[in-house]
């Protein structure tokens, strides 16, 4: 124990922890408007009290120190008017960062740099950060899963879906559902939505005449300008009308997947909103399942095993096959 640290001791300076003194330091030094000298600081905060002035002078340096080795912008100033005294203030200019604003072509920017072929990479995790840290804007969702490399992320149709969004334009396009079935859409587009892997464009279905969710990669055409769209009803998010879950979206996207009569009941209570189309000449039970990532569900799928075998959509099946390729090359 040196020196310093047994006077310390002696005062009872030392009793709170260090990281609190110096959250504590770093509190005090933003919220004043004027810089503080050490003797008001020391009066402030009951770290820096005690009877032993210069022991505690000494820690204030060292707290000083660390402070700006962790690039907090501890600066000298003074006091008052007449520049009689200095003290000690962080500017909050320097502390806070500014509000992080992008362009839509820069979000779509960073996410198609991201795919790269792997999640571990810190571009990977920063875009995760930025795509899931919006509220209801651009992008909205937890993180649910990797940045997934698909269609959507790669085409301009993301990059339109936004731009869309962003002027409340009416699109018109083609959509082809989980099931393949083909149609024209019309669509008020309200606001885009990354979640689970995939890019979503919400908006009202004229066809319909309710809000709905698209996934970007399931259309079968670019999005063609139809001329001014409407407002979105008050109070409208988009994420909203994404459902909450690893695999449940909003809107018609269904997978079929056999599963073994032993298994059968199991699946069924296990899948949310499953629900049973047939039972096959051999017992197997095929059950409809809402889908939002292929990724997500085919690990669910391969859980059971044999006892479960995709029937469509083709990119599901192809997203087990990858899987189980990947596990038979391991």
């Amino acid at each position: 124990m040196g020196a310093d640290d047994a006077i310390d001791g002696i005062d009872g300076i030392d009793k709170m922890q260090p990281l609190e003194r110096l959250l504590n330091l770093v509190g005090l030094l933003l919220d004043t408007e004027v810089a503080l000298t050490f003797d008001q600081i020391r009066e402030t905060l009951d770290a820096y009290g005690g009877d032993n002035a210069d022991s505690a002078k000494r820690k204030f340096e060292r707290d000083k120190d660390v402070l700006r080795e962790y690039g907090i912008p501890l600066r000298l100033a003074d006091t008052d008017a007449w520049g009689v005294e200095q003290g000690y203030i962080i500017p909050k200019d320097e502390y806070y960062l500014p509000e992080i604003a992008f362009t839509p072509e820069e979000v779509t920017a960073l996410f198609v740099a991201s795919q790269n072929g792997t999640e571990e990479l810190a571009a990977a995790e920063g875009v995760r950060k930025l795509l899931y840290g919006a509220d209801g804007g651009l992008l909205a969702g937890p993180a649910l899963g990797p940045l997934v490399a698909g269609s959507d992320a790669r085409g301009p149709r993301v990059l339109a879906a936004v731009a869309a969004a962003d002027a409340r334009r009416r699109v018109g396009f083609g959509y082809r559902t989980a099931q393949g079935a083909v149609s024209d859409r019309d669509v008020d587009a309200f606001g885009t939505v990354f979640r689970g892997g995939h890019w979503y464009l919400v908006g009202l279905d004229h066809e319909r005449d309710r809000i709905r969710a698209f996934r970007v990669s399931r259309c079968t055409t670019d999005l063609d300008d139809a001329g001014q769209g409407s407002e979105p009803p008050e109070g409208f998010r988009a994420l909203d009308h994404i459902q909450a879950g690893p695999w449940v979206a909003a809107g018609d996207e269904r997978a079929l997947v056999a599963f073994a009569p032993a298994s059968a009941a199991l699946a069924e209570t296990a899948f949310a909103r499953a629900t049973r189309e047939r039972t096959d000449a051999g017992g197997w039970v095929v059950l409809s399942l809402p889908v939002a990532d292929d990724a997500i569900l085919a690990a669910l799928v391969l859980h059971y095993g044999p006892d479960a075998e995709v029937l469509e959509p083709a990119s599901l099946r192809d997203e087990v096959i990858r899987r189980l390729e990947a596990l038979a090359g391991a």
